[in-house]
């Protein structure tokens, strides 16, 4: 079984039709999907491979070296104990913002120039990819973007952050994870991963199953904040990576969130039924109404746990 890949170049053209089915069918079926003939140029993309490549090698694989996971890793080799390392990821990472661009990395020839360049392109292509998602919702355009920045309140500015992570070669994977399963809090996830190294898995009816590596493809997977918006519709999906012996697989994931103050509920239009309020929700929602900032605060004590408490968080504030 292997993850849906799409011709995105398509959606302008005759077959339009059928790739708006096929992405729909993705959102509620797969929750993950890759694009291809998206628009990115294969230049820029190469370039990008090129300086996280090389920013890792310079500037953080010295310091993986000594590391918390490497740390509790050679600890419990001393022990000889048979346990597992837990509650930590076999994962060096860093996060772009527009907000931190003074600590991105600096030593790298061309780095903070060619990721600045890519967050452009990607943000771009996360709009589109929620216009389309609006599309197949019967949302006007332009909902799950406006929904994401406070319905145009002056304090809700969407949030687009740029995740660069390596899954170094592990001694002992057996013993530790890659990234421990989860679902994405956020709006639409856009990753760039590598396309020789595998690792990232989905979990589809029950079981877990390979995310192909795929030559300069985009990997487009749904947050908890889009299952609430299509009301049920479309689902984030548990993903974790595995940490492997060999090769050491770069991960780049843009996240396009909502702003902190942004409201999230499913939309009117997704709603069957009565409209009654009850206990602070109303009947035909399968979700609760709540400020994502909220959401957050409980997402990240509860990451890495089943996501339907923390619905049920939001319903209780």
């Amino acid at each position: 079984m292997a993850i849906p890949v799409i011709d995105f170049s398509k959606i302008e053209g005759e077959d339009r039709a059928k790739t708006l089915a096929q992405i729909a069918s993705c959102c509620e079926e797969w929750g993950f999907f890759q694009l291809i003939n998206h628009g990115i140029s294969e230049e820029l993309l190469e370039k990008v491979k090129k300086v996280a490549s090389e920013c890792y090698k310079m500037e953080r694989e010295p310091f993986f070296k000594n590391s918390k996971p490497m740390k509790m890793l050679n600890e419990l080799l001393e022990k000889k104990s048979d346990e597992r390392v837990e509650d930590v990821d076999w994962e060096d990472v860093f996060l772009l913002t527009d907000d931190n661009h003074d600590d991105w990395p600096s030593k790298t020839s061309g780095f903070k120039e060619t990721m600045e360049e890519y967050r452009v392109e990607l943000k771009k292509l996360g709009i589109k990819v929620m216009e389309i998602m609006d599309e197949n919702l019967g949302l006007p355009r332009g909902y799950i973007n406006d929904a994401f920045n406070g319905g145009g309140a002056q304090d809700g500015v969407a949030f687009f952050g740029t995740k660069v992570s390596h899954y170094p070669p592990c001694p002992h994977p057996e013993k530790v994870n890659g990234l421990r399963a989860h679902t994405d809090a956020g709006g639409v996830i856009l990753l760039y991963q590598d396309d020789v190294e595998g690792g990232l898995q989905i979990l589809k009816d029950g079981v877990w199953i390979d995310v192909q590596p795929h030559r300069n493809a985009i990997v487009i997977n749904t947050g908890d904040q889009i299952e609430v918006l299509s009301n049920g519709k479309y689902k984030s999906v548990w993903h974790r990576v595995l940490a492997k012996p060999n090769g050491n697989r770069r991960s780049i994931a843009s996240f396009y969130n909502p702003s902190l103050n942004a409201t999230i509920e499913p939309a009117a239009q997704l709603v069957v039924g009565k409209v009654v309020k009850e206990e602070g929700m109303e009947i035909g929602n399968k979700y609760p109404r709540f400020v994502f900032g909220d959401y957050m605060s409980v997402y990240v004590e509860q990451k890495f746990l089943p996501k339907e408490p923390r619905f049920q968080a939001m319903k209780a504030m």
